[in-house]
Protein backbone atom coordinates (compact mmCIF):
# COMPACT_ATOMS: atom_id res chain seq x y z
CA UNK A 1 0.00 0.00 0.00
CA UNK A 2 3.14 2.05 0.46
CA UNK A 3 1.79 4.18 3.33
CA UNK A 4 1.52 3.71 7.24
CA UNK A 5 -2.21 2.06 7.65
CA UNK A 6 -2.04 2.84 11.40
CA UNK A 7 -1.95 6.73 10.89
CA UNK A 8 -4.47 6.74 8.30
CA UNK A 9 -7.33 8.82 8.80
CA UNK A 10 -10.42 6.94 10.18
CA UNK A 11 -14.00 7.76 9.26
CA UNK A 12 -14.89 7.36 12.99
CA UNK A 13 -11.99 9.94 13.85
CA UNK A 14 -8.70 9.83 14.61
CA UNK A 15 -6.69 7.46 13.08
CA UNK A 16 -6.80 3.66 12.29
CA UNK A 17 -4.57 3.02 15.30
CA UNK A 18 -5.93 5.60 18.01
CA UNK A 19 -9.58 3.77 16.89
CA UNK A 20 -8.38 0.48 17.87
CA UNK A 21 -6.76 1.21 21.20
CA UNK A 22 -9.57 3.40 22.85
CA UNK A 23 -12.18 0.36 21.22
CA UNK A 24 -9.69 -2.23 23.13
CA UNK A 25 -9.57 0.40 26.23
CA UNK A 26 -13.52 0.01 26.34
CA UNK A 27 -12.74 -3.73 27.05
CA UNK A 28 -11.02 -2.55 30.76
CA UNK A 29 -7.66 -4.54 30.44
CA UNK A 30 -4.44 -3.55 30.27
CA UNK A 31 -3.33 -3.09 26.95
CA UNK A 32 0.30 -3.30 25.39
CA UNK A 33 1.15 -1.62 22.25
CA UNK A 34 4.06 -3.56 20.01
CA UNK A 35 5.59 -1.44 17.23
CA UNK A 36 8.84 -0.33 15.46
CA UNK A 37 7.51 2.99 14.87
CA UNK A 38 8.26 5.98 16.77
CA UNK A 39 5.38 7.71 15.63
CA UNK A 40 2.77 5.06 17.26
CA UNK A 41 4.34 4.84 20.31
CA UNK A 42 4.04 8.51 20.76
CA UNK A 43 0.29 8.69 19.94
CA UNK A 44 -0.35 5.56 22.18
CA UNK A 45 1.78 8.05 25.37
CA UNK A 46 -0.59 10.82 23.82
CA UNK A 47 -3.64 9.14 24.66
CA UNK A 48 -1.98 8.20 28.08
CA UNK A 49 -1.93 11.81 28.78
CA UNK A 50 -4.71 13.23 27.43
CA UNK A 51 -7.70 10.30 28.32
CA UNK A 52 -6.04 9.32 31.20
CA UNK A 53 -5.36 5.98 30.25
CA UNK A 54 -2.79 3.34 30.54
CA UNK A 55 -1.25 1.63 27.40
CA UNK A 56 1.66 0.04 27.63
CA UNK A 57 4.45 1.18 24.62
CA UNK A 58 6.41 -1.27 23.82
CA UNK A 59 9.20 -0.87 21.26
CA UNK A 60 9.83 -3.36 19.16
CA UNK A 61 13.11 -4.31 18.31
CA UNK A 62 14.81 -5.79 15.49
CA UNK A 63 14.72 -8.20 13.70
CA UNK A 64 10.94 -7.35 12.06
CA UNK A 65 9.68 -10.49 10.73
CA UNK A 66 6.17 -10.37 11.00
CA UNK A 67 3.22 -11.40 13.35
CA UNK A 68 4.50 -14.54 14.45
CA UNK A 69 7.79 -13.06 16.03
CA UNK A 70 5.81 -10.15 17.32
CA UNK A 71 3.63 -13.03 19.30
CA UNK A 72 6.46 -14.71 20.37
CA UNK A 73 7.97 -11.18 22.22
CA UNK A 74 4.99 -10.68 23.77
CA UNK A 75 4.29 -13.86 25.32
CA UNK A 76 7.71 -13.91 26.79
CA UNK A 77 6.98 -10.35 28.07
CA UNK A 78 2.88 -11.44 29.41
CA UNK A 79 3.90 -15.14 30.48
CA UNK A 80 0.52 -16.87 31.81
CA UNK A 81 -1.42 -14.73 30.45
CA UNK A 82 -4.44 -14.75 27.71
CA UNK A 83 -3.30 -12.31 25.14
CA UNK A 84 -5.89 -10.79 22.40
CA UNK A 85 -4.11 -10.17 19.56
CA UNK A 86 -6.06 -7.38 17.53
CA UNK A 87 -4.55 -6.24 14.04
CA UNK A 88 -4.19 -2.49 12.96
CA UNK A 89 -5.69 -3.27 9.94
CA UNK A 90 -9.21 -4.52 10.21
CA UNK A 91 -10.99 -0.67 10.49
CA UNK A 92 -14.39 -2.24 10.77
CA UNK A 93 -13.69 -4.06 13.75
CA UNK A 94 -16.12 -3.22 16.11
CA UNK A 95 -16.27 -3.50 20.10
CA UNK A 96 -19.39 -5.97 20.16
CA UNK A 97 -17.20 -8.66 17.69
CA UNK A 98 -14.29 -8.39 20.24
CA UNK A 99 -16.76 -9.14 22.85
CA UNK A 100 -18.27 -12.04 20.62
CA UNK A 101 -15.18 -13.44 20.47
CA UNK A 102 -14.07 -12.92 24.57
CA UNK A 103 -17.46 -15.00 25.17
CA UNK A 104 -16.83 -17.20 22.87
CA UNK A 105 -13.28 -18.31 24.77
CA UNK A 106 -14.49 -17.91 28.13
CA UNK A 107 -15.44 -21.73 28.22
CA UNK A 108 -12.05 -22.74 27.07
CA UNK A 109 -9.58 -20.95 28.11
CA UNK A 110 -6.11 -22.66 27.83
CA UNK A 111 -7.17 -23.27 24.19
CA UNK A 112 -6.27 -20.33 21.12
CA UNK A 113 -9.34 -19.14 19.80
CA UNK A 114 -9.24 -17.67 15.98
CA UNK A 115 -11.42 -15.22 14.16
CA UNK A 116 -13.16 -16.54 11.01
CA UNK A 117 -14.88 -14.89 8.59
CA UNK A 118 -17.00 -18.08 7.18
CA UNK A 119 -14.42 -19.01 4.56
CA UNK A 120 -11.16 -18.98 6.42
CA UNK A 121 -9.54 -18.23 9.66
CA UNK A 122 -8.30 -14.81 10.50
CA UNK A 123 -5.36 -15.54 12.82
CA UNK A 124 -4.21 -11.81 13.11
CA UNK A 125 -7.22 -11.63 15.27
CA UNK A 126 -7.44 -13.99 18.13
CA UNK A 127 -7.19 -15.42 21.36
CA UNK A 128 -3.86 -16.38 22.16
CA UNK A 129 -3.11 -18.38 25.96
CA UNK A 130 1.02 -17.45 26.74
CA UNK A 131 0.72 -20.74 28.93
CA UNK A 132 3.95 -22.74 29.47
CA UNK A 133 3.48 -25.24 26.80
CA UNK A 134 2.14 -22.52 24.44
CA UNK A 135 4.67 -20.31 24.70
CA UNK A 136 7.72 -23.04 24.57
CA UNK A 137 5.73 -24.55 21.55
CA UNK A 138 6.19 -21.09 20.04
CA UNK A 139 10.08 -20.47 21.37
CA UNK A 140 10.83 -23.64 19.69
CA UNK A 141 9.27 -22.54 16.54
CA UNK A 142 10.62 -19.29 16.45
CA UNK A 143 14.26 -20.62 17.12
CA UNK A 144 14.10 -23.11 14.40
CA UNK A 145 13.37 -20.27 12.12
CA UNK A 146 9.47 -20.27 11.60
CA UNK A 147 8.12 -17.15 10.64
CA UNK A 148 4.27 -17.74 8.75
CA UNK A 149 1.87 -17.46 11.49
CA UNK A 150 -0.65 -19.73 10.20
CA UNK A 151 2.18 -22.45 9.51
CA UNK A 152 2.95 -22.83 13.46
CA UNK A 153 -0.83 -22.35 14.24
CA UNK A 154 -1.23 -25.94 11.73
CA UNK A 155 0.71 -27.40 14.78
CA UNK A 156 -1.89 -26.72 17.24
CA UNK A 157 -5.06 -27.54 18.05
CA UNK A 158 -7.47 -24.24 17.85
CA UNK A 159 -11.06 -23.34 18.33
CA UNK A 160 -12.34 -21.43 15.29
CA UNK A 161 -15.32 -18.58 16.02
CA UNK A 162 -17.54 -17.60 13.52
CA UNK A 163 -17.46 -13.68 13.33
CA UNK A 164 -19.17 -11.21 11.11
CA UNK A 165 -16.89 -11.14 8.06
CA UNK A 166 -17.13 -7.51 7.21
CA UNK A 167 -16.16 -6.42 10.71
CA UNK A 168 -13.13 -8.56 10.32
CA UNK A 169 -12.23 -7.65 6.91
CA UNK A 170 -8.32 -7.17 6.93
CA UNK A 171 -8.07 -3.61 4.52
CA UNK A 172 -4.79 -3.74 2.74
CA UNK A 173 -6.18 -0.40 0.23
CA UNK A 174 -8.43 1.92 2.03
CA UNK A 175 -9.56 3.08 -1.34
CA UNK A 176 -10.69 0.57 -2.41
CA UNK A 177 -11.39 -1.39 0.45
CA UNK A 178 -10.10 -4.83 -0.35
CA UNK A 179 -8.93 -7.35 2.03
CA UNK A 180 -5.05 -7.73 2.48
CA UNK A 181 -2.81 -10.99 2.28
CA UNK A 182 -0.43 -9.62 4.64
CA UNK A 183 -0.85 -8.03 7.34
CA UNK A 184 0.08 -4.86 8.62
CA UNK A 185 3.83 -3.83 9.91
CA UNK A 186 2.20 -2.79 12.91
CA UNK A 187 -0.08 -5.49 14.53
CA UNK A 188 -2.65 -4.39 18.04
CA UNK A 189 -2.25 -7.00 20.61
CA UNK A 190 -3.99 -6.27 23.50
CA UNK A 191 -4.27 -8.66 26.54
CA UNK A 192 -6.65 -9.47 28.89
CA UNK A 193 -5.47 -11.99 32.11
CA UNK A 194 -7.56 -15.50 33.06
CA UNK A 195 -7.98 -14.15 36.29
CA UNK A 196 -7.36 -9.94 36.52
CA UNK A 197 -5.27 -7.72 34.15
CA UNK A 198 -4.84 -7.62 30.86
CA UNK A 199 -2.63 -5.87 28.88
CA UNK A 200 -2.69 -4.56 25.01
CA UNK A 201 -0.33 -4.09 22.45
CA UNK A 202 -2.84 -3.79 20.46
CA UNK A 203 -3.61 -7.58 21.94
CA UNK A 204 -6.53 -8.02 24.48
CA UNK A 205 -6.48 -11.06 26.47
CA UNK A 206 -9.40 -13.02 26.83
CA UNK A 207 -10.90 -16.80 25.64
CA UNK A 208 -13.36 -18.82 24.88
CA UNK A 209 -14.08 -21.56 22.64
CA UNK A 210 -16.62 -21.22 19.97
CA UNK A 211 -19.22 -23.32 17.84
CA UNK A 212 -18.00 -21.78 14.24
CA UNK A 213 -16.45 -23.81 11.60
CA UNK A 214 -13.10 -25.56 13.15
CA UNK A 215 -9.38 -24.94 11.94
Amino acid sequence: MGRDKALLPHPDGGSWLERSLLMLAQLESPISLLSRHPAHLALTQDLNDRLAISISALAEPPPWEGPLLALHRLMQHHPNERLLLCPVDMPHLTLAVLRTLLAAAATKPGAIHLAHDGQRLQPLLGLYPSSTPIRTHLAAAVGRGERRLQDWLTALPCEAVLLDPHAIRNVNRPAADQPADVPSSSTLRSQRSSSASTKASSTCRGAGSGNGPSS
